[in-house]
């Protein structure tokens, strides 16, 4: 039955939404570029960071160029290799974070084609994460990146530089061109190895449409808990289309839904359903609401047809509290 707590999308066309009509999200090729646009057109020099030059740690090696001070030189490689090599350093900053994106099958509604303006959650979820990084890039502020779906399959340390920036964002890149269906999510699973894996305190951002977590409350929370227990500070996006999965705006007529995570179809009257849908989604968008708060945990409520603007407000007025 639907309300069984698996998601189900809609296979007809979805409406074009006038929010998304001056930008063509789907065919986005350079995701730095379209990161730089998002941010420099909402903040720009908040924030520089006071630890700038304090602590570095070792990055990388590079050539000597004639002119530089010599005092990065790698005399070790240079006795060995007789090449001049100038060692790379990253600096440490006043925050790290962790963005954590769910991939998992339910993240790919609403089916995108090509006669709409729709783009599913998880492409907003990967131009919110690039945004977020350019942002964090700006700041001097280190980052990782950790994709799961019913288990981690990124998990990448926090750092700032430049290769690592480019290297996130081909992880992103990757995700929204190879959709991925029938894939299962386990997000208290995830979270909890995720959780073991970062090991310095830092701010860790979750993208999730919390499908797996309607019947598992206590153990995402008991997963969320980890993360706060060990000082994390912890900020949830909880990505939704407002339109079809808060308000259930369908069509009056039969519609055939397909759960994304199973394949399973099933076809329904969408107005006998209706209320009553909107009532257990509303309930469950409550509880989840009540937790956070009881935990500390920031909930954000993302409707993905509203923009970038209110994920980066989120982000920033978070990041303001643990200066």
């Amino acid at each position: 039955m639907f309300l069984k707590n698996r998601f189900y999308y809609y296979q007809d066309c979805m409406e074009k939404n006038s929010f998304f009509d001056q930008y063509d999200l789907k065919q986005i090729e350079d995701l730095d570029l379209f990161a730089k646009q998002v941010v420099e057109g909402f903040i720009i020099g908040l924030h520089k960071s006071p630890f700038h030059g304090f602590s570095v740690e070792f990055s990388e090696h590079r050539l000597f160029n004639q002119g530089e001070s010599p005092r990065n030189i790698d005399w070790k490689v240079f006795a060995r290799t007789e090449k001049m090599f100038s060692k790379k350093f990253e600096e440490e900053t006043n925050l790290r974070c962790q963005i954590v994106m769910d991939v998992s099958s339910s993240m790919y509604f609403p089916m995108e084609n090509n006669e709409d303006g729709k783009i599913n959650k998880l492409r907003f979820a990967a131009l919110a994460g690039a945004s977020l990084m350019n942002l964090l890039k700006r700041q001097r502020d280190a980052f990782g990146l950790s994709l799961f779906s019913d288990e981690v399959q990124v998990h990448t340390r926090a750092k700032s530089s430049m290769a690592h920036y480019h290297l996130m964002l081909s992880f992103l890149d990757k995700l929204v061109k190879d959709p991925g269906l029938n894939r299962k999510t386990a997000v208290s699973q995830a979270i909890h190895q995720i959780a073991d894996a970062i090991h310095r305190r830092s701010l860790v951002i979750i993208f999730t449409d919390m499908v797996d977590s309607q019947d598992n409350l206590e153990k995402l929370f008991s997963a969320m808990l980890h993360l706060k227990h060990s000082k994390h500070e912890v900020l949830l996006f909880y990505v939704f289309d407002k339109h079809f999965e808060m308000d259930f705006e369908y069509e009056n007529r039969p519609i055939q839904f397909v759960d994304m995570e199973t394949g399973e179809k099933i076809k329904l009257q969408s107005n006998e359903l209706k209320q009553h849908y909107v009532q257990q989604k509303q309930r469950i968008f409550t509880d989840i609401r009540s937790r956070c708060l009881q935990y500390n945990i920031d909930f954000v409520p993302t409707d993905i047809s509203q923009g970038f603007v209110p994920m980066l407000q989120a982000y920033l007025a978070k990041r303001n509290k643990m200066l």
